[in-house]
């Protein structure tokens, strides 16, 4: 468990000694949600009622702006090797750097919504139920992004193909994640989303332990 723990710590410090990557991330969050009302137009009940979704679009293509960095920059300092021969199963090191990059790139989107809540014409309940969402869904996304970036880590512009292996996987996240602010739909919505989440976030870390196996051999 130390050993866990302290792999976590040592992303996270990586992260914050990269500097600027959750402020990037935020910053492009926030900026899709200034450009739709331009596209959309002056109808603020319409706009209102698409929020939810443009939050989670706007969620997604955020995350994967740092998608590339989650095993790439390892793998090329020879990190990843180290990591493969640790007493800790490759499947914890990669379930320990998934708990990292939630904590890097979706809790600061997830503390940004308010500013998209008053951008976007969101009710305070709209509001509180897409927070609820993202916060069940994002590690799902983060999940399927590690399954996405194991399978191109060896690749030469493995970044640009990671989003198109990922995004049919993280369409069923998103309906759901948008459902759960349907009044009509809401309950089942957010059932199928835990459920979901909760699937993929147990499973990824075999998955991508195996195809990061696959990649070194």
């Amino acid at each position: 468990m130390s050993a866990f723990l302290a792999l976590i710590g040592r992303d996270l410090k990586l992260a914050f000694r990269a500097g600027g990557e959750a402020l990037t991330l935020v910053l492009f969050f926030v900026m899709v949600a200034v450009i739709v009302p331009f596209a959309i137009g002056p109808d603020r009940p319409q706009l209102s009622r698409l929020a939810p979704g443009i939050v989670w679009i706007a969620a997604f293509l955020s995350m994967l702006l740092g998608l590339d960095r989650l095993f790439r920059n390892d793998d090329e300092d020879g990190a990843l090797t180290l990591l493969r021969h640790a007493d800790l199963p490759l499947e914890a090191v990669v379930a320990a750097k998934v708990m990292a990059h939630w904590l890097v790139t979706a809790l600061p989107l997830l503390l940004a919504t308010p500013v998209l809540a008053l951008l976007l014409s969101m009710s305070w309940t709209q509001w509180g139920q897409t927070v609820l969402a993202l916060a069940i869904g994002t590690p799902a996304l983060v999940s399927f992004g590690a399954l996405g970036a194991a399978v191109t880590v060896g690749l030469r512009r493995g970044g640009l193909i990671a989003p198109v292996l990922i995004l049919p996987l993280s369409i069923p996240v998103m309906i759901f994640g948008v459902g759960m602010t349907d009044p009509l739909a809401g309950g089942g919505a957010t059932l199928f989303l835990i459920a979901l989440s909760l699937v993929v976030t147990a499973f990824s870390p075999f998955a991508a332990a195996l195809a990061l196996r696959v990649a070194g051999e």
